[in-house]
């Protein structure tokens, strides 16, 4: 037999890509500490947290807007699955979390969909799950965006407006133009 034909099969490794966005970014270099150029492999026992303290945070945001502790990442399995899934969770005190339109307040978690849209302050994540095998490990890879993720994907920047036009903004509706028949007057 030949060594190929005794080689382990090599297993398909879950990937977590996340595409990060903050206007701030080019000039304080928040993400300088994140790896952009490659895929991190991580195992799958271990939380993973954001934040700007290196001591407790896998990846470290440079910015005193950023809480010690922003969130966290726990990978696991669920019940009749194969595969891996990823549940998110609030640990700033001062920040809510925004996960696609679900606000997350201090210890507050939830499962990731497949796709999802992360913000607080001013950062905007795009996490996006590849499926992989293995149960040991997972990956993470980052890409940084130049413009809003929440423009680019069309993502609501508010909860939507509903077709009477009114949504709380601030502004009435008395405030804005209003069409008039010229009999009107």
């Amino acid at each position: 037999m030949s060594s190929f034909e005794d080689a382990d099969t090599q297993e398909t490794v879950t990937c977590l890509q996340m595409t990060v966005y903050h206007p701030g970014h080019v000039q304080r270099g928040i993400f300088r500490s994140i790896n952009f150029s490659k895929r991190e492999k991580l195992p799958s026992s271990e939380v993973v947290k954001f934040g700007r303290n290196s001591s407790s945070c896998h990846y470290i945001f440079q910015d005193k807007q950023a809480s010690r502790v922003q969130f966290s990442l726990h990978p696991f399995k669920p019940f009749n699955s194969s595969v891996l899934s990823f549940e998110i969770k609030n640990l700033s005190k001062k920040t809510s979390l925004i996960v696609d339109s679900r606000e997350l307040r201090y210890l507050n978690k939830m499962d990731l969909p497949y796709r999802c849209m992360v913000r607080f302050g001013e950062y905007q994540f795009l996490l996006e799950r590849e499926d992989g095998e293995s149960l040991e490990s997972f990956e993470t890879q980052f890409v940084f965006s130049p413009r809003p993720l929440l423009q680019e994907n069309s993502w609501p920047t508010q909860s939507p407006i509903p077709e009477d036009g009114s949504f709380s903004s601030g502004y009435t509706r008395s405030s804005f133009p209003m069409e008039m028949d010229e009999n009107e007057w």
